[in-house]
């Protein structure tokens, strides 16, 4: 039978159908794994000249810039969806617009030619998430950026336009709608409650159980009761530990070890498996909210990670709706992915 589920941290409905299993042609195409180095993929080591000039890298002490010997470098994007350079000007009216004001960065998350962030040493996934915190620490100091956008696109289903692993990372001047009603949301539940949305969500799934996948230091994994996507996990923790560029050495290695071991698990059960990855950001500025949110920011928002495979062919409905049908239950995949851990 099926399944209507409220998702009261995304405020929406997933139909969660089993059925729909069986229907023909489920599923995406399985793409292969591929760790071949390419002789010009502007990614590599050894082809920064084909990159912009790098903005940030983690690198070994005696390299250069824009040289080899880095473990992460990130990029201005070259394909910018918005531009630092353009004005920060907001036109009112009936076609009311900004203009394409904002930074796209791109951050060459390996020198290796790897395809899959499932290919990383966990020592890799700490580089790569100290990274992404030192980009968001310096990206807040531009007032006029009100949100930062994270996220991976793995393989082409998912978005991906380039095989290399790499992650984006956008700002914009405003904070979108989706995102604005959910920290409102969580605002309004941190007030009556006096507790995160996501502490009470963990709290909830470890009262049942059956929806955990794996837990390491202050970090749980789960498949979330109202799961969009088949084998979808959200890590997050019921402790304020801050958000990405503020989390702690010790909680990135906690973080870094559990998403390596859930990522693997994932590989055991799905192949090598198109996905979409965020973490969460919450907003920087507060003006557009009926209350100051910032001032409350950590003991209301907590940071997480969600992954989001991509099995599933969305189609009219999920698009004219906004209702994901998940034909996976979420208790079915956290016992799968459990299982994957004893293999």
């Amino acid at each position: 039978m099926s399944d209507i589920r409220h998702d009261r941290v995304h405020g929406t409905h997933v139909i969660i159908a089993p059925e729909r299993l069986h229907r023909p042609n489920c599923y995406g195409t399985e793409e292969k794994e591929e760790i071949l180095k390419e002789e010009h993929c502007p990614f590599c080591e050894g082809n920064e000249s084909m990159t912009p000039h790098e903005i940030f890298a983690i690198r070994e002490n005696s390299s250069l810039p824009n040289q080899k010997g880095w473990k992460t470098r990130v990029v201005p994007n070259l394909y910018k969806a918005v531009q630092i350079e353009a004005p920060y000007e907001h036109h009112y009216g009936f076609f009311e617009h900004w203009e394409g004001f904002g930074a796209h960065e791109l951050m060459i998350d390996t020198p290796e030619h790897h395809t899959s962030i499932i290919q990383w040493s966990e020592r890799a996934v700490v580089e790569w998430l100290k990274t992404l915190r030192a980009r968001v620490s310096d990206l807040r100091k531009d007032e006029r950026i009100a949100y930062i956008s994270l996220f991976k696109n793995e393989r082409s289903e998912a978005g991906a336009s380039q095989q290399h692993c790499h992650t984006q990372i956008i700002g914009l001047p405003i904070v979108p709608k989706l995102l604005k009603e959910r920290y409102q949301r969580s605002f309004t539940y941190y007030n009556h409650n006096v507790c995160a949305l996501l502490e009470s969500e963990i709290e909830h799934e470890e009262a049942s159980s059956e929806r955990i996948v794996a837990t390491h230091g202050a970090f749980t994994a789960y498949c979330p009761y109202a799961s969009a996507y088949p084998f979808e996990v959200i890590i997050s923790s019921k402790q304020a530990l801050g958000q990405i560029d503020t989390l702690q050495d010790t909680s990135i290695v906690e973080v870094a070890s559990l998403l390596h071991i859930i990522l693997k698990n994932m590989k055991k059960q799905l192949g090598c498996f198109t996905f979409n990855l965020t973490i969460s950001t919450p907003p920087l500025q507060a003006k557009d909210f009926e209350y100051d949110i910032l001032t409350h920011i950590d003991e209301m928002c907590r940071f997480s990670i969600r992954i989001m495979p991509r099995l599933y062919h969305m189609a009219g409905f999920e698009v004219s709706t906004g209702i994901m049908i998940n034909p996976v239950a979420p208790e079915h995949a956290a016992k799968l992915l459990r299982e994957s851990a004893n293999e």
